[in-house]
């Protein structure tokens, strides 16, 4: 990795910067697929993400230059499922930020997961990614990343 690139885990004090790059995330899936599904608010989601992190609910490494620009981030937790044998984690969100996009920060984001998953004595990561031509690319970098591909469609129900 570059040198001037850092990747750390996130604190309370980051969480406006990563509420940000999240609005930007979710406003960048919304125009990828011509359709208004995600209600976004920075203000909401820092706090959100605050409580999150302050609770280890969620965990957040994000990658800043030497001049402490945040450049991407990626979000896990965990989760139990006895088909996973236990304790597992997830990725929600991965974000690198266009500017920074092919400078193998997203990979090198994955990485500290991959890290910080083994720590925690977790047997698998799991990321969804829809199953649309538009998102092909993010499919083949997570199968770079050795990711593969499991089956189902991942669905909600709005309670």
């Amino acid at each position: 990795m570059n040198a001037s690139i850092t990747i750390r885990k996130a604190t309370v004090n980051d969480a406006h910067n990563v509420a940000v790059m999240v609005g930007e995330l979710l406003n960048e899936i919304m125009n990828v697929m011509d359709i208004s599904f995600f209600n976004f608010n920075l203000e909401e989601t820092k706090g959100r993400l605050s409580d999150f992190i302050a609770c280890e609910k969620y965990f957040v490494y994000i990658a800043h230059n030497e001049q402490a620009d945040p450049l991407g981030f990626v979000t896990l937790f965990e989760g139990y499922a006895l088909y996973a044998e236990g304790a597992f984690g997830t990725i929600p969100e991965l974000f690198v930020r266009p500017n920074f996009r092919s400078q193998n920060i997203g990979q090198h984001l994955l990485e500290q997961a991959k890290v910080f998953a083994r720590s925690r004595g977790w047997k698998r990561l799991e990321v969804t990614t829809p199953p649309l031509p538009q998102f092909e690319k993010t499919l083949s970098f997570y199968e770079r990343e050795k990711f593969e591909i499991t089956g189902g469609r991942k669905l909600k129900a709005l309670l």
